[in-house]
């Protein structure tokens, strides 16, 4: 297992981290490293307050396959065992990774470089912002292979562009082109294939110009309110605007602003 070859780059670009899927033999479908690679990305991410952003893309010209077709055929990996051991294969497996995007503390832009099959249109969802190059198509495609979105895509994408969009999808397993996505408000931008890097990191630095502890709460805020109502949000909002304004760069945010320079953020 340790000898697998990666098949996750990871980079930083100052206080961005980029996550590369890179296993063109399998056009980057879903396997056990990947899960494991992205799960042990996130906790690493988590850890270094110095990293403000994150872009999720892929080499090649494929975002990510989905589920690895021989794998469905051979019964092998995610299709292995009995109906207890595969539920349990999911749980300990594949939907690591949605638990570790949704518990990332720093936003994440999925930058979708072509096709988001299955479950890389799930990872694409699991995503705080996505952006597409104009080569992206999407497809929640598991009911042509007979299964169900197993690794968090009914909850991720009915969130993402509302449930009649999100059940045409599911339910007809159809593609849509990345104009259709911007249209459905599942990207937020469409952009030509050799600008999508570009313009992922301008955004992300746009997000990572601002003190890391604010954008790490503000990143929970958004993902904690959409689950409280009206009473429960205010008051986690009041707690987190609480913990904020006791940090050196909130002050040193303020002192920017009247003094006109440009803030200069520790992280503390």
């Amino acid at each position: 297992m340790d000898d697998q070859p990666s098949v996750l780059r990871v980079e930083r670009h100052g206080s961005v981290a980029i996550l590369t899927i890179d296993d063109p033999a399998t056009k980057n479908a879903l396997s056990p490293l990947l899960t494991r690679e992205i799960v042990s990305a996130c906790d690493n991410v988590n850890a270094d307050i110095g990293i403000r952003c994150a872009i999720l893309t892929a080499a090649g010209n494929v975002f990510c396959a989905g589920g690895n077709l021989k794998d469905m055929y051979a019964r092998a990996n995610h299709f292995a065992g009995n109906a207890a051991e595969i539920r349990r294969t999911y749980l300990t497996g594949v939907q690591t990774i949605a638990r570790a995007l949704y518990d990332l503390e720093v936003p994440i832009i999925a930058a979708v470089n072509g096709p988001a099959m299955g479950a890389g249109m799930d990872f694409a969802t699991m995503c705080t912002l996505r952006i597409a190059s104009e080569r992206a198509v999407f497809a929640e495609s598991f009911i042509k292979l007979g299964l169900t979105s197993a690794a968090g895509g009914a909850w991720f994408l009915t969130r993402a562009i509302g449930a009649a969009a999100a059940a045409e999808m599911a339910l007809t397993g159809d593609s849509i082109d990345a104009h259709r996505a911007l249209e459905l408000g599942l990207v937020s931008r469409v952009v030509p294939a050799e600008a999508l890097m570009d313009e992922a990191l301008s955004l992300a630095n746009q997000i990572a110009r601002h003190p890391a502890h604010s954008i790490r709460l503000n990143r929970r805020l958004l993902r904690e309110s959409e689950r409280l109502d009206l009473p429960a949000a205010l008051e986690i909002a009041a707690a987190m605007q609480a913990v904020v304004q006791q940090t050196d760069d909130q002050h040193e945010a303020v002192a920017s602003a009247v003094e006109k320079r440009a803030p200069a953020f520790t992280g503390r």
